[in-house]
């Protein structure tokens, strides 16, 4: 099913929508475990223990399996001649077999191995007390990447249906879990009370897309496949991208143990500045990214190669002209950003300035970032894994080279930079390299788009710069609120007056 550009935008809508709530929720999320833990060494060491979880999660069943089962499940669908899609879903079942397979198998030697893991690899600067809460705390969390293995097949499933509410909502139900652990378990249980709640979240992930995919009657086959040609096209699809997913694990990896070895509190500092970056990344980008796919996906299945540059040209547009100004906006209204959200309880004013501190660097990388989401779909759909995977290690080498360079002289603020850099490349590396696939990119769009909201955003940055100098003592809500409001009038203003076809594109696709 082809989804025309109204359709994309009112998907791109929905999920953005979901994925701001999402968001929100995780920012709630992030500011009651702030209050309870601050950026003192428990927090760290619960961060370091979420690592390798995560990676599992991420390499064997995340954007590793999404990337490659949507494109050839959508295939599958395509040409599938039976009204009960009996090929397509034999797919799913050999894939979810092999994803649940691998992932238990991976928890389990990942339990096994977890003190070694911590002890020189994850987090060497942590004491012999912080080390055993890591490891005690990671595995409990390894259950979770083996229910996120099914919970993210399932939501390759839907989005491959043009179903993306339930996908959406997942996220949402995830940061609710939780949160209520935060709330009810973590004052009595304290770190453990929040890794339990990320089981439990884990497992309302997977529940509340069931009834979705229950309504697109799925049949089940207790196969492997692995003689199937649709399962080694996803096998040989997920190989390059298991390795592109596997460079920015390595680089959280680095992170971790870079910070490990700075003052108390130096992760979670750096995994709250990330965190607010990710917030409008997340609602911009991920919704542009996850709606876009499936059509990207099957425009490039029936080589309809011009249909696709068009969406993925008017996609990168749009991101453009909204990341830039949050960019901005972000980096100015920083500091009283994570005053109003965070400052309270256990995370200090100290803990303020240095979440502040790597903020100012990451959000340099937002666009960078946001692109990104969009640009390596691109490929994915063009069944090319590997160009992504050259590139993101080269970028892996360059965050790693930079930040240990710039660790001792810019501590987290370094750690940061390094990353906003080393995406930057991978993002514009990407964009020169698949212009040759589709025929163009559409540049000077990009271009004019890009001046005409890189000037809107200097006008805004410069009313947002003096608004703050003249409020200084102003209290923190009052300048957020009213930052805010100054920043989106003046570039609605200057958008109107400069980017009226931006404008005229998002009303024809709203």
């Amino acid at each position: 099913m082809i989804a025309t550009r109204r359709q994309i935008a009112r998907a791109a809508g929905l999920v953005s929508v979901l994925f701001a709530i999402s968001r929100l929720l995780g920012l709630l999320r992030e500011i009651i475990i702030g209050a309870q833990f601050g950026t003192g060494a428990t927090l760290d060491a619960y961060l370091a223990a979420f690592r390798l979880p995560d990676m599992i999660f991420y390499l064997v069943a995340g954007g590793a399996l999404a990337s490659a089962f949507i494109p050839t499940f959508t295939a599958a669908l395509a040409r599938s001649q039976d009204p009960r899609q009996l090929v397509a879903w034999k797919l799913a079942s050999n894939v979810a077999n092999l994803t649940l397979l691998i992932t238990t198998c991976l928890a389990i030697a990942a339990a096994i191995l977890a003190k070694p893991l911590v002890e020189h690899i994850i987090a060497p600067g942590f004491n012999e007390t912080n080390v055993d809460l890591t490891v005690r705390l990671m595995r409990i969390m390894l259950i979770g990447p083996v229910i996120f293995g099914l919970s993210g097949l399932v939501m390759g499933i839907l989005n491959s249906f043009q179903h993306f509410l339930s996908p959406a909502l997942a996220p949402v139900i995830y940061n609710l879990v939780i949160i209520a652990a935060a709330l009810f378990l973590a004052p009595t249980m304290g770190v453990t009370g929040l890794a339990i709640g990320v089981i439990a979240g884990s497992l309302g992930h997977l529940l509340v897309q069931v009834p979705a995919l229950l309504r697109r009657k799925p049949r089940y086959f207790a196969s492997f496949g692995l003689d199937s040609p649709d399962v080694r096209e996803v096998l040989r699809l997920m190989g390059p991208r298991v390795l592109g997913l596997a460079a920015v694990q390595i680089n959280f990896v680095i992170t971790v143990n870079l910070a490990s070895r700075l003052a108390e509190g130096s992760i979670a500092a750096v995994n709250y500045a990330w965190l607010m970056m990710l917030l409008p990344q997340g609602i911009i980008a991920q919704g542009i990214a996850t709606a876009v796919f499936p059509t990207l996906s099957t425009l490039a299945a029936q080589q309809q190669i011009d249909t696709l540059r068009r969406t993925l040209n008017a996609a990168l547009r749009a991101i453009l002209w909204l990341t830039l100004p949050a960019a901005a906006g972000l980096l100015i209204l920083r500091t009283s950003l994570i005053q109003v959200l965070l400052e309270r309880g256990q995370f200090t004013a100290q803990s303020t300035q240095m979440t502040a501190y790597a903020l100012a660097f990451f959000s340099f990388g937002l666009v960078a970032h946001s692109l990104l989401e969009v640009i390596t779909r691109a490929f994915y759909a063009l069944h090319d894994t590997w160009t992504p995977v050259k590139i993101g290690l080269v970028a892996m080498l360059i965050n790693a080279t930079l930040g240990i360079l710039l660790l001792h002289p810019m501590a987290q603020g370094g750690l940061a930079l390094a990353n906003t850099i080393a995406v930057t490349v991978e993002t514009l590396t990407l964009l020169w390299l698949i212009r040759p696939r589709i025929n163009g990119l559409g540049g000077r769009q990009l271009v004019n788009t890009l001046g005409r909201s890189l000037a809107a955003t200097l006008v805004m940055s410069a009313a947002l710069l003096l608004f703050t100098a003249r409020t200084a003592t102003m209290p923190a809500l009052a300048t957020v609120v009213a930052g805010l409001v100054i920043g989106a009038t003046v570039y609605g203003v200057l958008a109107l007056a400069l980017g009226r076809e931006e404008l005229k594109q998002l009303r024809r696709t709203s």
